[in-house]
């Protein structure tokens, strides 16, 4: 994708500090151990399932975000390819 990458793992531990949860509670909420799911949230990407494991337990749509970063992203691209049509016309 284009643009300003995501650091899901940063967001994750954001929201945690909110709920005033740690990653231990998340790593049991998940079923994953505590010093696994540290090295996860390091990652600026986490694989979809684990992902929407986490959204359901912290009850954010992490993958709404994905969502919209793609449709402004392809937004941009048409946009970028009517400008150049109108200048090529």
């Amino acid at each position: 994708m284009q643009g300003e990458l995501i650091h899901i793992g940063n967001l994750i531990k954001q929201k945690l500090n909110e709920q005033e949860r740690s990653v231990a509670w998340l790593a049991g909420k998940i079923g994953y151990h505590r010093t696994t799911l540290m090295r996860i949230l390091q990652k600026y990407s986490i694989d979809s399932e684990l992902l929407c494991r986490i959204s359901v337990e912290l009850e954010v749509d992490y993958h709404a975000l994905y969502s919209q970063k793609m449709k402004k992203n392809m937004l941009q691209k048409c946009s970028n390819l009517m400008q150049l049509y109108s200048i090529n016309t």
